[in-house]
């Protein structure tokens, strides 16, 4: 085989030479026959093809799910991957008896998707309550058993921690047959298969990838018969860190990352409860800071919360290094200031000072699992009621991720009242260019970021802004 792809799925070691770049769900349904893992809505959507990922973090192996449609066979490379199959027994495990037991499967098409994440949750967490395990299973649909009765069955499993002093690791999971005797041998066998991934490989560069979490749905056709290079951080390195006075993210940092992460919720409080509002958890642990930013997409969250930072890009072409602005990055619709040959490494922004406020506001059709119409951050300093420093950024009304640069400049040194914020959402009115689509009129959406500026006024300052005066 030239350039194999080496990992473990299940229980079984494989080396392949099926196409790098297909999507790992091709591979299990059509060569591995695991059809336990469905196919539906192959954007990521729905669920059914999650499949768990396990990968070593020093001398242990830390899982996550999926969306295997999503996923480049590459991208497994040294992993171990778990399909529904692979959790299987002689008999039915305690999550499957108890989604059997209070009906909550009817079709069984979603059912897999829905064992895999919770399994998946458990090998994650030391403490089971029942809201996080709902939440984790977001990301999976059901379209005709109904929730309630897989909300009952995730119940009784999380019940059946409640007074257990065991922790819950690999081995408890094991001997409450919730997973088979075989992960115990995972993280010796992984570490023989990375010793051996260590010899060179070559590289390939028709497309130059991160999280891939959009890519792999807009340019499917193309890219599965491409050569593909997939872009990750190196796992001993830190991938969010403070130098002096800036904070820097690796450009490879997935969503779930940054909304774990101490420093950036440190920095920017609330910021777990609005990532919330990005994608499923499937898609979450895929998507990166780095996909988002040159995606370039003009509702990005990422991207909208980083341009109301005031963020920097660091950009590489070999040995060439340059830095620039983010606000600055964006020419045009999908049209970026970076040759094809660089590569966003790195992104950072200045500590803010103490007593700063941020806040993020998104309105979709849907509250979760769905792109924004319209979204808007809001970064602001104040002294004696006086804005020293303002910043606010504008999604979904123009051809680019927008830094509302005039109403920003309009505020700054302007006392904090009614008759400032009527000014100011005129001069927003007038700096954006909104279209219509899908996602609402430009009438709406103009009406939109009205409210939302409205709105991180009222709720930063809600002692200095008469909310029924702004009707």
């Amino acid at each position: 085989m030239d350039n194999p792809v080496h990992f473990i799925c299940n229980d079984i070691e494989i080396k392949t030479d099926y196409s790098r770049s297909a999507v790992l769900l091709d591979f299990l349904r059509k060569e591995q026959r695991l059809t336990g893992t469905k196919e539906g809505c192959r954007e990521g959507d729905c669920g059914a093809c999650t499949v768990i990922i396990g990968e070593l973090n020093g001398n242990k192996v830390k899982y996550k799910t999926v969306n295997s449609c999503l996923l480049p066979l590459e991208s497994v490379e040294g992993k171990h991957v778990v399909t529904i199959e692979g959790l299987n027994r002689e008999g039915l495990n305690p999550i499957q008896q108890a989604f059997a037991d209070e009906g909550a499967v009817q079709c069984g098409f979603c059912t897999p998707g829905f064992i895999i994440s919770l399994t998946a949750y458990l090998l994650s967490n030391s403490v089971p309550k029942l809201d996080s395990a709902l939440d984790k299973l977001a990301g999976n649909l059901c379209r005709c058993t109904g929730h309630a009765s897989i909300i009952r069955a995730v119940e009784r499993i999380v019940e059946s921690y409640t007074d257990d002093s065991m922790p819950i690791d690999i081995p408890s999971l094991v001997s409450r047959k919730i997973i088979p005797e075989y992960f115990l041998s995972i993280n010796r066998r992984l570490e023989s298969i990375n010793e051996y991934l260590k010899k060179e490989k070559k590289k390939t560069k028709d497309y130059v990838v991160s999280g891939g979490t959009d890519i792999f749905v807009q340019k499917q056709d193309d890219i599965y018969t491409s050569d593909v290079e997939l872009l990750t951080a190196d796992k001993n390195e830190d991938k969010i860190f403070v130098i002096n006075d800036r904070c820097f993210v690796s450009a490879f940092t997935t969503v779930t990352e940054i909304m774990n992460s101490e420093i950036m919720n440190g920095i920017i409080p609330g910021l777990k409860e609005s990532l919330q509002l990005f994608g499923s958890e499937q898609i979450r642990n895929r998507a990166t800071l780095g996909g988002n930013i040159v995606n370039a997409s003009p509702i990005a969250d990422l991207t909208n919360i980083f341009l109301a930072l005031n963020a920097k890009l660091h950009l590489e072409r070999g040995t060439k290094k340059r830095e620039m602005f983010l606000h600055d990055f964006y020419l045009g619709y999908k049209t970026l200031d970076k040759s094809p040959e660089e590569i966003l490494m790195q992104v950072s922004f200045s500590l803010p000072p103490s007593g700063v406020l941020f806040n993020y506001e998104k309105v979709s059709k849907r509250m979760h699992l769905d792109i924004a119409s319209v979204n808007s951050s809001f970064y602001v300093e104040v002294e004696n009621n006086i804005i020293k420093t303002i910043r606010i950024s504008a999604g979904g009304v123009a051809p680019i991720p927008l830094y509302l640069k005039n109403v920003s400049e309009f505020l700054t040194s302007k006392e904090i009242n009614n008759k400032n914020l009527l000014q100011a959402v005129k001069i927003a009115d007038e700096e954006i260019s909104p279209i219509s689509d899908v996602r609402g009129s430009v009438k709406y959406k103009r009406l939109l970021l009205r409210q939302l500026i409205f709105c991180h006024f009222i709720k930063l300052f809600l002692d200095k802004i008469k909310a029924e005066e702004l009707l």
